[in-house]
């Protein structure tokens, strides 16, 4: 009887034991299968646009969080390389939000003085920036703005000349008289140079059989060409860029409303710099298309003459008539807003 009770007693013990050990093995098993809380890093984002060449203040950033996995080793954080960043310099433009790293910055002693304004770096490597004058017609409006991309259409005038003189037809006359070798007696070595007039030519009158000479009655009419000579180009900037506020020259500048742009800044390849600086300089007129930023097609086009006008557009040559419209020069209409009234002093 009392092995009985010991027997029971001790498949007790062995019972409870299985089931504390089954326990804990539970416990361990599901403390092993949850996952370790993932760990972050704080790292240091630019909190404004730093120009390149400008010295790292810490108004200048901010910091953010993300998953240490996430977080690369060339990252300054604020845990290991916040102190990194004392004495540096921007490498190049960091925009906002950018996050720092060891390739955005370099020692302030080791830096190279980055020379001229901050907005030439927005000029892509291998383009120009030129300024062309203009108006508010030729710049749509002003609707044409900073960023925009636009065609430039050249309008020119051409013009008969002398191959020698270089001058616009037609020549002016002159007599030369007492010169040559009379019959008799000495030649005459001394002359003189009468002025004419234009030069013309000799025609012969049908109905009396007569030679008359026609001379012009006007100076030579210049023939005028319109052609598109760049496409998709970007407006850098629409009148003048702004001044320091220590010059003199910005200081002296009247308070109110801003002046009217004259000029626009493009962004050109240097071949087509030269292009248009050569068109400044010749009096022609050059006018901006404004396009769609995101159309990248380009359009051959037809030189704007007035046979192309008459042949493409159907326009027929008037008959003569014994009433006629006046005409006009060959320049663009004077708009009301563009007059400046200058106030009496």
């Amino acid at each position: 009887m009392r092995r009985g009770r010991v027997l029971i007693l001790v498949l007790l013990i062995l019972i409870i034991g299985l089931v504390v050990a089954a326990v804990v093995v539970r416990q361990f098993l599901l403390a092993a299968q949850q996952p370790e809380a993932p760990a972050f890093a704080e790292i240091f984002v630019a909190a404004q646009s730093i120009g390149q060449g400008e010295r790292i203040t810490a108004e200048m950033l901010t910091t953010a969080t993300i998953p240490q996995d996430m977080a690369l080793a060339v990252y300054y954080t604020t845990a290991e390389r916040g102190d990194l960043l004392n004495n540096k310099v921007a490498s190049y433009p960091l925009d906002q939000g950018h996050i720092l790293s060891s390739a955005d910055v370099q020692d302030a002693s080791e830096a190279v003085s980055i020379a001229g304004p901050q907005h030439a770096t927005l000029i892509p490597p291998g383009m120009t920036a030129i300024t062309i004058p203009t108006s508010r017609l030729k710049l749509g409006g002003y609707g044409i703005d900073d960023g925009s991309h636009v065609n430039v259409v050249a309008c020119l005038l051409f013009t008969d000349v002398d191959p020698s003189f270089q001058s616009a037809l037609p020549n002016n006359t002159a007599v030369v008289t007492g010169t040559g070798f009379p019959p008799e007696g000495l030649p005459i070595l001394s002359m003189s140079v009468t002025p004419g007039g234009p030069q013309g030519r000799l025609e012969l009158d049908p109905s009396l059989q007569q030679p008359f000479y026609l001379v012009p009655a006007e100076p030579q009419r210049p023939r005028p060409t319109c052609q598109m000579l760049l496409q998709d180009v970007v407006v850098m900037k629409r009148g003048n860029f702004p001044l320091e506020l220590g010059s003199a020259a910005a200081q002296a500048q009247p308070e109110g409303e801003a002046p009217r742009p004259d000029i626009v800044t493009l962004i050109v390849s240097p071949q087509d710099a030269v292009t248009l600086v050569y068109l400044t300089y010749t009096n022609a007129e050059l006018s901006l298309a404004q396009r769609n930023p995101s159309d990248q097609a380009r359009q051959a086009t037809e030189a704007a003459t007035l046979q192309f006008l008459l042949s493409q557009y159907n326009i027929p040559v008037p008959p003569k008539l014994p009433y006629a419209l006046p005409r006009t020069d060959l320049s663009p209409p004077s708009l009301p807003n563009d007059t400046i009234t200058v106030q009496p002093e």
